[in-house]
């Protein structure tokens, strides 16, 4: 009988400490732990994970040529798959690393690319992914190809004469980009007919941000009672996941799971995502997940709101959020009393456990709350007659109870603030 498990692939983890760069220790230590989470993430053994200190960046090798030796040496002797350098290194830095190590060298961006290939569920998630490691590699093909430099001469329509292969290369990975961007759009038309129909359900809806691994998914999971994928690992949620929900106060939402954020995410990420991320930006209230029981919370809550920035959120004035500090059942009981004197003193905030319930009972107050600013229950009267406007008012409102009378309809609804106005205007227009 012969073993048919394929073996796990070894990882050497390094994080260079750039100049000007975070040095403090409890920082170091979490950016490791981040690093070393993300090679176990696509299920690669971490061999060894340690930081080398930078004192000067060397534009042919990041690296000194001491640290070199060092993780040369190391690399000869554990014989690793893949030495991670978590930091961005340029195509020229990438392969004369590669070329020093006689080993495949891959930076943060390419790892998380790496992530990103092996999560993503829905086409417009493969080929958001499939577009950001194009233009990944179009920076690389230095590193991909040994002929680079020989000369090629006209082959009709592929290129003109004394073209060069990596002028060939890159027009045919623009070429394949041209040709995702038409799908892209193609999928995302297709996406936006089936969001204008669920803009007609009149239900609210609720999305959940935060870092990776803080714990949005255990938290969706719990109360929506579905089964998404929730591992501690970085990016266990890729493609966005939307569920119905019905609060005690018989108020019922879309709960929505993202992605996780993560610092240092490359801007060139961050666009090929945004379309993932509208629905945060658009939704009607935003739940940013915590892990609180981290000792760099605060850090991590500065990265996604960053991100949330950078998609035109208005973080500290913007009345739709709630922050959820999460995973209080891993803290101490001196932490946790001050977790909650904290709490108590800012506007917005439920600490919860998203694996034991605890603190859901003030999540669903503070939700409801923010819920009420937003919509409003009243009592509309329709002639009977309208058959129009009654069938408005079912797409856009949630009818709570209808009474048919001799010469009208009396509905008692829940509607949004901004739908109460337009009915107002509907109400108003002249009949055809």
């Amino acid at each position: 009988m012969f073993s048919t498990e394929i073996p796990q692939e070894a990882a050497l983890v390094i994080h260079p400490i750039l100049p000007k760069s975070e040095r403090d220790e409890d920082y170091l230590r979490e950016r490791l732990e981040e690093a070393a989470g993300l090679a176990r993430a696509i299920n690669l053994d971490v061999l060894d994970v340690y930081s080398v200190n930078v004192s000067k960046i060397s534009p042919a090798n990041l690296l000194s040529k001491g640290v070199i030796e060092k993780i040369a040496r190391q690399v000869e002797e554990l014989e690793p798959n893949v030495v991670i350098m978590d930091a961005t290194l340029s195509p020229v830095q990438q392969r004369n690393l590669e070329k020093l190590f006689n080993a495949k060298v891959i930076d943060r961006t390419g790892l998380i690319l790496e992530i990103f290939g092996e999560r993503a569920q829905t086409k417009e998630g493969r080929i958001q992914v499939d577009l950001a490691l194009l233009e990944y590699q179009r920076s690389r093909l230095v590193r991909a190809w040994t002929h680079l430099e020989r000369q090629r001469g006209s082959t009709g329509f592929v290129g003109g004469p004394g073209e060069t292969q990596i002028e060939l290369d890159r027009r045919m990975i623009g070429d394949k980009i041209t040709k995702l961007k038409k799908e892209l759009e193609e999928v995302r038309r297709t996406r936006n007919l089936a969001k204008s129909k669920r803009e007609k359900v009149p239900f609210p809806v609720v999305a959940l941000v935060g870092y990776t691994n803080a714990g949005k998914s255990t938290l969706f999971n719990h109360l929506t009672g579905a089964n998404v994928y929730a591992e501690d690992l970085p990016f266990a949620t890729l493609d966005p996941t939307m569920r119905k929900l019905k609060l005690k106060s018989g108020q019922e939402i879309i709960l929505s799971d993202t992605v996780g954020f993560i610092s240092d995410l490359p801007t060139h990420l961050v666009e090929a995502f945004r379309a993932t991320l509208e629905q945060v930006i658009e939704a009607d209230i935003i739940l940013h997940v915590r892990d609180i029981s981290r000792p760099d919370h605060e850090r991590q809550a500065a990265d996604v709101i960053g991100i949330l920035e950078s998609l035109g959120v208005e973080y500290e004035t913007d009345g739709r959020i709630l922050e959820i500090w999460n995973k209080i059942d891993k803290l101490e009981d001196e932490s946790f009393a001050e977790i909650n004197r904290k709490a108590k003193f800012k506007e917005n905030v439920c600490p919860v456990s998203a694996i034991t319930g605890e603190g859901f009972e003030n999540l669903f107050s503070a939700l409801n709350e923010l819920l009420s600013r937003g919509y409003v229950e009243t009592e509309l009267h329709v002639p009977i007659t309208d058959g129009k406007t009654l069938s408005w008012l079912y797409e856009h409102a949630e009818v709570r109870e209808r009474k048919d009378e001799e010469k009208q309809i009396t509905l008692k609804l829940l509607i949004s603030n901004s739908n109460l106005k337009k009915y107002e205007q509907l109400k108003n227009l002249p009949r055809k």
